[in-house]
């Protein structure tokens, strides 16, 4: 029994989510107003965008690493998922150590920009 077509289509569709999912937190941060914002608030948005920034550079740097070919496709697309979702949890460590620092320079912008 092949299941080799059934584990792409899961891989594919995981992948799809998280991507949709990322667009759309993204897009959320372009709509809001933070004028209403407390120093909480802007400051989660600031992490969210730096980390949301550090997983594209971590996809970015993935690339570079040259890829064995002993996996089948339906192997490859769930290792594309996990891959995926791990770099999000580095991003995500990283934002959380202040490792980076942008959310920070982000935060003192938007308070002085929106004022609050």
């Amino acid at each position: 029994m092949d299941f080799g077509g059934i584990s792409t289509y899961f891989g594919n569709q995981l992948a799809e989510n998280a991507q949709s999912k990322t667009e759309s937190k993204i897009s959320s941060l372009d709509s809001s107003d933070f004028r209403e914002a407390t120093d909480e608030e802007l400051m989660d948005v600031c992490k969210e965008f730096e980390a949301y920034f550090m997983e594209q550079i971590f996809k970015e740097m993935k690339k570079t690493v040259p890829q064995s070919d002993y996996s089948s496709n339906a192997t490859a697309s769930m290792m594309d998922y996990m891959e995926d979702s791990l770099l999000q949890e580095y991003a995500a460590q990283a934002t959380e150590t202040n490792s980076l620092g942008l959310a920070q320079v982000l935060y003192e912008q938007m308070k002085r920009n929106y004022g609050a």
